[in-house]
């Protein structure tokens, strides 16, 4: 794989619900390194997309390719569901809105994120632990915390906590909803300041869903815009904000302006 090679390549999807359409005809390339924001109102199909681009929702149409480690370019729903599961224990990430649905709450800090080492095949506590402490500090969540359980957790420390598990294993590809809806405005920034840094140092690609426009342009280097299950505007993420074409991107930025 060189420089030059998409990571991941999406060529019209499609996801319909009986007559219903969740999204239509998405095609996209994400490239190493790259942020892809996907933005739009609710019900605009954005999180449809996420899904069926991620592996968790079969698509009615259309291809998801994804360059592996081994330079094996492969069909994602193509590949046998246990081909599928340890991509996504590995190479990908998914990071929920609800850092509820990313973690198990009734397990520490720590053996949150060492689950995820261990099922890529690490079997020495002593590592393991290790391991689990210096994600906790990077996520700053103090290493006195670790034998804690997420629910003794802030809404802001959970979302972290996710973070940490997700990245624990070294992806290459991370997928985001809405990863700070809910949080409280001074903890989104916190959040946003500790995102941007863990992306640029770990050259992530990343397709993270939002429907803050504040969020997509500090996270992400390109941007599509949604409504109605299709993509209405795509380019870079400043030219999209500061020069919207299509009406409803302009409705979308005047709306923020008008706050």
């Amino acid at each position: 794989m060189t420089p030059q090679d998409p990571l991941l390549t999406v060529r019209d999807i499609a996801v319909h619900y009986g007559d219903r359409v969740g999204c239509e005809q998405v095609s996209f390339d994400l490239f190493p390194g790259e942020v892809l924001g996907i933005v739009g109102e609710s019900g605009s199909g954005k999180s449809t997309l996420l899904n069926a681009v991620s592996g968790q929702l079969l698509p009615s149409a259309g291809s998801i390719h994804y360059n592996t480690r081994l330079s094996d370019v492969r069909e994602i729903y193509e590949m046998s569901e246990p081909e599928r599961r340890f991509l996504m224990r590995t190479d990908w990430a998914f990071v929920h809105q609800n850092p509820r649905d990313g973690l198990r709450m009734g397990v520490s800090a720590g053996a949150n994120i060492g689950e995820r080492l261990m099922g890529v095949g690490w079997r020495h506590y002593g590592e393991i632990r290790g391991t689990a402490a210096s994600w906790l500090g990077k996520v700053e969540i103090a290493d006195d915390r670790m034998d804690d359980t997420p629910s003794t957790f802030s809404g802001g420390m959970q979302q972290r906590l996710q973070i940490a598990r997700n990245l624990v294993s070294g992806p290459r590809l991370v997928f985001m909803d809405e990863p700070t809806g809910g949080l409280d405005v001074s903890v989104q920034a916190r959040l946003l300041d500790l995102l941007r840094g863990l992306v640029a140092d770990l050259n992530l690609s990343v397709v993270i869903v939002t429907h803050d426009l504040a969020v997509a342009r500090l996270l992400s280097h390109r941007l599509m815009v949604m409504q109605g299950g299709r993509v209405v505007e795509s380019g870079l993420t400043d030219q999209v904000l500061d020069d919207p074409q299509h009406p409803y991107s302009q409705l979308l930025v005047s709306s923020i302006l008008q706050v």
